[in-house]
């Protein structure tokens, strides 16, 4: 009986031709599962996060209560999310990631049954969403972090954008999808059709080949507080990984709260039905899409696309705070998209690029906890100043605070400069290490 391919016979098989440069990561087997997978459960999520938004403010009518549902679902990727790349560093992701996606899957079968029932109760949205959050926080440095150990160090940038094209695809088809099945069969819809996109990534990470990254045990020895120590000091003294974190630090927590900013943008401002409400999730759908494909035919991140993408980010939402009209919103929308792909997978490639392998699933927690796990900062910002100030002057006030963020990467990379930290022309990082363009 043939052995098990390990991670490296596995991704020195060269890519086939056929899939041409923007899909070339897609040439080998184990990343395609992979990505298949989280394609597909990615939809199912969507659809639910449209639903569920949807079913608290038809039980509420409230823009606190929708805030503190996502505050639950982020708060333990704030504050377990550390401990949660220690973990993926220290254990086989593989098994990880089949324990979350299982866990998940269940959540979802509980909450499609009471909403059927008409049992459901704003109480057990908060407790699954806390639950649904501590399984986030173990599931997103190894999904993250895997993808670097199923295809070659060469092919890791295609990788990952291929990675953002798949959350983005399901971004444009799962709220679309969600709007029509709430006014179709309802909120229990949304919740049964996600159950059974979980199926996907169970499948596909049972039919990988590779076993990849096995830790040693001297890995899985010392404090877990110790370890997290290590990749803060890592993060933080490093510095163009220190670069990236402030940026994200801003536009993490303040930028990307769009499951409870177009909500009620569609509700309060649009007064939109559910069919529209998914409409709107979609056009940033559209331009996200645009912008993984771009990025997925280019070569290496570069500070300078970073940067372009952090600023075009924070004046676009600025813009869509004084947007009240359709016509001008949709398009503002896709743009938005595209440069929220252009800031946040150039921030993540550049990442897993610069961070030594044994380190990976730390700073990628980082990662994940400024990306999603700051969001309980932001929502109930977000959900508290929308019902005090009105929710246009909400948004305008977290576009202000992602452009205090861009400027302090500015001055600090203007300080790297005048240290030598940082080279002044256009760089590109290979191989973890950062050269001149």
């Amino acid at each position: 009986m043939a052995l098990p391919a390990t991670a490296n016979e596995t991704t020195k098989r060269p890519p086939s031709v056929g899939f041409g440069q923007t899909f070339r990561a897609l040439a080998h087997r184990d990343f395609r599962l992979f990505w298949t997978g989280q394609a597909i459960s990615t939809s199912g999520t969507w659809m639910q996060q449209t639903g569920q938004a949807w079913l608290v403010l038809q039980l509420t009518n409230s823009p606190f209560a929708l805030g503190t549902v996502m505050m639950f679902q982020s708060l333990p990727v704030m504050l377990l999310g550390l401990f949660g790349g220690v973990i993926a560093d220290r254990f086989p992701k593989r098994k990880l990631l089949l324990f979350t996606q299982s866990v998940m899957l269940s959540l979802a079968l509980m909450l499609a049954f009471l909403t059927w029932t008409g049992m459901i109760q704003l109480w057990q949205i908060y407790a699954a969403a806390l639950t649904l959050g501590i399984m986030n926080a173990l599931d997103n440095p190894s999904r993250q972090t895997m993808v670097s150990e199923l295809v070659p160090d060469a092919d890791l940038p295609n990788a990952v954008a291929l990675n953002s094209m798949a959350f983005n695809m399901a971004r444009l088809v799962g709220p679309a999808l969600g709007g029509v099945t709430i006014a179709v069969v309802g909120v229990a819809g949304c919740y049964f059709l996600n159950a059974s996109t979980f199926l996907a990534t169970i499948a596909g990470l049972l039919l990988i080949r590779a076993r990849p990254a096995i830790p040693t045990p001297d890995a899985r020895r010392g404090a877990m507080i110790l370890q997290v120590r290590e990749g803060l000091r890592y993060a933080l003294t490093t510095p163009e990984v220190f670069l990236v974190v402030i940026v994200m630090a801003a536009i993490g927590c303040f930028g990307y709260n769009f499951a409870v900013i177009l909500p009620l943008i569609a509700q309060f401002v649009l007064n939109a039905d559910p069919a529209a409400f998914g409409l709107l999730s979609s056009a940033i759908g559209v331009g996200s899409l645009i912008g993984s494909v771009a990025i997925a035919r280019q070569g290496e991140p570069t500070r300078k696309r970073l940067l372009v993408g952090a600023v075009g980010f924070s004046l676009l939402l600025l813009g869509l705070a004084f947007s009240s009209a359709w016509v001008v919103m949709l398009p503002l929308l896709v743009v938005l998209g595209v440069f929220s792909i252009l800031f946040s997978s150039t921030a993540n490639i550049r990442l897993q690029k610069l961070t030594p392998p044994h380190l990976r699933g730390r700073v990628m927690s980082i990662y994940m906890l400024l990306f999603m796990g700051s969001a309980p900062i932001g929502s109930m910002v977000v959900g508290v100043l929308a019902e005090k100030q009105g929710v246009q002057m909400a948004v305008a006030e977290m576009a202000g605070i992602c452009l205090i963020g861009v400027a302090a990467a500015l001055l600090y990379l203007r300080r790297m400069q005048a240290a030598g930290l940082a080279d002044t022309e256009t760089e590109t990082v290979r191989g973890g290490v950062v050269t001149a363009g």
